[in-house]
């Protein structure tokens, strides 16, 4: 499907004369070659009225290929243009208006589109103003180019400058996510070894997380300021956890996750562990907290699973081993300032708990659909 870009321009005649390409009574010219088509088109609505702050145009292309063969598009002749002689900051300021996705598919097009789609200039644009500073050695050696350094930084995550939190860009539209180190969270009684003891990671960018050794009165809450995130964008908040070989009470009573900003705010009811589809392993030393001691005492391995209502969200597997539990998600809109709150909690039930393995708080990008 071709992408389409509207930008301004404030001559049109200009514009036209510089490109030496047809201007007709439709308002539209193009190219075309050999794996794109390229249009250049303006409404009919728009008239050169000085009214009208500028003519607008629509930039499209479209990259696939294409039966002809070079010469047959010669033979077209009429309302053609090389696409030499398109300039490239002409193309550098169509091209920086769409996505870094689209800017990777422009490049395969001529080596005119890779010499403005690999610019600085249009990867200056897909890269935030306001880079967080990272911590030393965490982009050695530097990148040669703003394209290289969007690309480094996409494949994140990298320490920030405390060590408490990681970020990356989100590689389809460079938007900011961070993950909140277990160190930088609060945890209630997190410094009292005989409630939480904190032990090293090898499998995380953070070098500790905080294991569960006993608790009635589970808490955990983290944030972030709005400013430190990508404006006009949807996050979801995400817990990333393990569950250690000895573990209970984490089924049963559920907890509750929220989110807010600027008085915003949802709860969810979740559930950290719970075992619901019939070809997953439980482990031999799970015992549901829901059942009573007797039963769970004589409660065979087959019988060990608890089914969860619809309405309780439950973790998922990430493709690094560690589970993650959506906590809710938020809009950070446009000059939006203030802090976003997640929290993780069970406090009602009186149970004790023990088991869990906190790495810490993602927020990145919510997935449309």
């Amino acid at each position: 499907m071709p992408v389409f870009i509207a930008f301004a321009f404030a001559n049109i005649d200009a514009l036209v004369d510089k490109l030496k390409c047809l201007y007709n009574e439709e308002y539209w010219f193009s190219f075309r070659f050999p794996h794109a088509f390229i249009t250049f088109q303006r409404p009919r609505t728009l008239t050169h009225s000085p009214t009208i702050f500028s003519p607008l145009f629509f930039f499209s292309f479209a990259i696939k290929p294409d039966s002809r063969t070079e010469e047959s598009m010669e033979e077209e002749g009429e309302g053609l243009c090389e696409i030499a002689r398109l300039p490239e900051e002409l193309l550098s300021a169509a091209i920086s208006r769409a996505s870094p996705r689209d800017a990777c598919r422009a490049a395969a097009v001529s080596p005119a589109f890779r010499a403005a789609a690999d610019s600085d200039a249009v990867w200056a644009s897909f890269l935030p103003r306001d880079l967080p500073d990272l911590a030393d050695g965490e982009l050695s050696p530097a990148p040669p180019s703003k394209k290289e350094l969007f690309l480094r930084l996409s494949d994140g995550p990298y320490l920030l400058s405390d060590r408490l939190m990681s970020m990356w860009l989100d590689r389809k539209t460079g938007a900011k996510c961070y993950m909140l180190s277990a160190r930088s969270l609060v945890i209630i009684w997190g410094d009292t070894p005989h409630y939480w003891r904190w032990i090293p990671l090898i499998d995380s960018r953070f070098t500790e997380g905080a294991e569960l050794i006993d608790v009635c009165w589970l808490e955990i809450r983290g944030r972030i300021h709005s400013k430190m995130l990508s404006p006009n964008s949807t996050y979801a908040a995400y817990m990333v956890f393990k569950i250690a070989d000895e573990f209970y009470g984490l089924d049963a009573p559920f907890q509750e996750a929220s989110v807010s900003l600027g008085g915003r705010g949802s709860t969810k009811i979740v559930c950290v562990q719970s075992y619901d589809s019939e070809d997953e392993e439980v482990p031999e030393n799970y015992w549901p907290m829901s059942i009573g001691p007797l039963l769970r005492r004589r409660a065979r391995r087959r019988d060990r699973r608890l089914v969860l209502d619809e309405g309780v969200a439950v973790p998922q597997k990430r493709t690094d081993e560690w589970m993650e539990l959506e906590m809710g998600e938020f809009i950070n809109e446009e000059g939006e300032d203030g802090e976003v709150c997640f929290s993780l909690m069970e406090t009602k039930g009186g149970n004790w708990k023990r088991g869990l393995i906190v790495q810490g708080i993602e927020i990145r990008l919510k997935k449309s659909g």
